[in-house]
């Protein structure tokens, strides 16, 4: 990713042309032949070494965020992190603070309230298990969070596979993917994906060359509610 980076900035980009996103994880989450600090380490030293590692890998002297990659077993733990993430905002080393893998309203809103930073970012599953987060991306909207998908084309094969998907692909001439994809932008969703295909980093961009009706959007909310398993 890095190289990628680099390799963009000598192409006429500045570094403000990208917005580049990492996480804090913590030690149970992490590879145990790659672990990005001494994990007998304190939270806030941890945190620390791990920026420092992500920095280098992205080849870069700032984030424009970095996330928690998961609620830590208790509130508290959870705002003892936070308040380290916090720490690397006051320093400038970050720019914006998130949370991943939040999917309890109750989790979300008392960091909010505790939070002296108030997170930008919540990236969740997006899948029928937790009813695609409906109240979670209410309270996003309302407090102005951004919502980002994952797991948006992996979890849902039914939802592509579903009658109004692909009649809204053949109208638009798109891929039921594209549709779904339009369907979240238009609905205050960031999906994230990734491929190397050229082909197919070009569809996901083509998105914006078209725009679902108010009325097959409610088609979309009505099928993602009726493929819920």
């Amino acid at each position: 990713m890095g190289a990628g980076v680099a390799a963009s900035l000598n192409l006429r980009l500045n570094r403000g042309d990208l917005y580049l996103q990492t996480k804090f994880t913590d030690l149970s989450g992490q590879d145990p032949h790659r672990i990005p600090y001494t994990p007998s380490a304190s939270l806030p030293e941890r945190v620390a070494q791990s920026f420092a590692v992500s920095l280098r890998n992205l080849r870069t002297d700032y984030l424009d965020c970095l996330i928690l990659h998961s609620p830590q077993p208790t509130a508290e733990l959870t705002l003892a992190a936070w308040r380290a993430l916090e720490s690397l905002v006051d320093a400038g080393g970050v720019r914006q603070l998130g949370i991943s893998n939040c999917y309890t309203l109750a989790a979300l809103e008392h960091l909010w309230r505790h939070s002296r930073i108030k997170p930008a970012v919540v990236q969740n599953r997006f899948y029928a298990e937790t009813g695609y987060d409906r109240e979670i991306r209410a309270f996003c909207r309302q407090q102005e969070i951004i919502y980002q998908s994952f797991w948006t084309l992996t979890a849902n094969p039914h939802v592509l596979a579903h009658a109004t998907m692909t009649a809204l692909a053949s109208t638009y001439g798109r891929t039921a993917q594209q549709i779904l994809f339009r369907y979240l932008t238009q609905a205050g969703v960031v999906p994230l994906t990734g491929t190397r295909s050229e082909a197919h980093m070009r569809e996901d961009l083509s998105i914006f060359e078209f725009e679902l009706t108010a009325a097959e959007i409610c088609a979309v909310d009505k099928s993602l509610l009726s493929t819920r398993i």
